[in-house]
């Protein structure tokens, strides 16, 4: 049987690939450390997980959910960015829920690009920006994310002839994998550049509450004519195999995403959503994630300092985006790592950048998630200074 041509443009999922570095490892008899895919191995916080059960008990009768989440959701997720970004959302007009953030990434573009019109992403990028395009007929273009920049994107960069065929623009900060902020200066340009240009610019504000030092903002606060931000509770609470999170600004740009998901999907169930209502009601379990974090940031940056590699602590996200030597590139340091004897899973950058312009940005980088335990970070750490690498 024959895929589509769809299918045979994409090749395979990196997060797969890594997966599969894990799974032949414990087919050799060994427990990798994996540091691979950002899936958090901490527990979904109590305040969740009970109001989850209840939930379920309350909805026992209560049918299919709401395409667009229940307005008692929609309210809560309102006055959680009312307070937490000094913006209001409308939860009527100005909000959706959605089936965690992948789902609204990749379905996005259905809603807005039609054959040769283009979608930008940053790069390295997470796929579903470059996926969604593709399966909706349109082409990506990429801007690098470099280091001699900060990890902000040139907008200015951008040719006219691509502009001039562009419906929309993904911008990610925090940055994953880089775990760099943009600056408040980089977000006015964006939101200027929307309006400017007529091109939708959606911010992936999935990590906007794995911070360290510094309170990352949400593009809303800069402007608001074609501008969406995408949210998820995985990050923040832990929540990964719930699904759940929500899209919210332009009004009219959000009636258009409505659309496409009224065809899709029939919402999130509804007492997941109230599950994520008592994630929002609380700050405590972020605060001991952000510490959590941290520690284990320290810890592994730490290690890599060293052994003489370049420094790379992230300004926020679970991640680290460590510079690699270049005579061994993310690939040749990943394979080191995978030896038996270290046994540790990371993700090459090369795996989550194009080849693009003749050049890949990712090639000399390598992405920790720091989602293992801190007492296996601090064997990890051990292993990377006995190792050498």
């Amino acid at each position: 049987m024959k895929g589509s041509d769809r299918l045979s443009k994409i090749g395979s999922y990196a997060f797969a690939e890594v997966d599969k570095l894990v799974e032949d490892l414990r087919k050799k008899g060994i427990t990798p450390i994996d540091f691979g895919v950002g899936d958090p191995q901490d527990p979904t916080p109590s305040v969740v997980r009970d109001a989850c059960k209840q939930g379920v008990e309350d909805r026992r009768a209560s049918g299919y959910p709401s395409y667009m989440g229940a307005l008692e959701y929609r309210t809560a997720v309102s006055e959680w960015v009312r307070q937490r970004f000094g913006i209001t959302m409308d939860p009527e007009q100005e909000i959706s829920s959605t089936i965690g953030a992948k789902e609204a990434v990749f379905h996005l573009p259905l809603a807005f690009v039609n054959e040769g019109d283009y979608v930008i992403s940053p790069n390295p990028y997470y796929p579903p920006y470059e996926r969604g395009a593709l399966f909706a007929g349109a082409s990506c273009y990429f801007l690098p994310l470099e280091k001699k920049n900060n990890f902000q994107l040139d907008l200015g960069a951008i040719p006219a002839d691509i502009l001039k065929k562009t419906k929309i623009l993904w911008i990610n900060y925090p940055s994953n994998p880089s775990g760099a902020l943009a600056t408040k200066g980089f977000l006015k340009e964006a939101a200027d550049f929307a309006v400017d240009n007529n091109v939708l610019v959606v911010s992936d504000e999935c990590y906007s509450e794995m911070y360290y030092d510094k309170k990352p903002s949400s593009l809303l606060e800069f402007g608001y004519e074609n501008i969406l931000a995408i949210h998820s509770l995985s990050k923040r609470s832990n929540m990964t195999n719930y699904r759940i999170g929500w899209m919210m600004g332009d009004s009219r740009a959000l009636a258009l995403f409505k659309k496409v998901k009224t065809n899709i999907d029939s919402g999130t169930p509804t007492f997941i959503q109230d599950a994520a209502i008592a994630a929002l009601g609380d700050e405590s379990h972020v605060e001991n994630m952000r510490k959590g974090y941290r520690k284990k940031r320290d810890i592994i940056c730490k290690a890599f300092d060293d052994v003489g590699y370049p420094s790379s602590i992230p300004e926020a996200t679970f991640y680290i985006w460590q510079e690699v030597p270049e005579s061994l590139g993310s690939v040749g340091v990943t394979k080191k790592m995978l030896d038996p004897s270290i046994g540790i899973v990371t993700t090459p950058g090369k795996w989550i950048s194009q080849d693009f312009n003749g050049k890949n940005p990712g090639e000399n980088f390598i992405r920790f998630a720091l989602v293992p335990p801190v007492e296996q970070c601090k064997e990890a750490a051990e292993k990377i200074r006995g190792a050498g690498l």
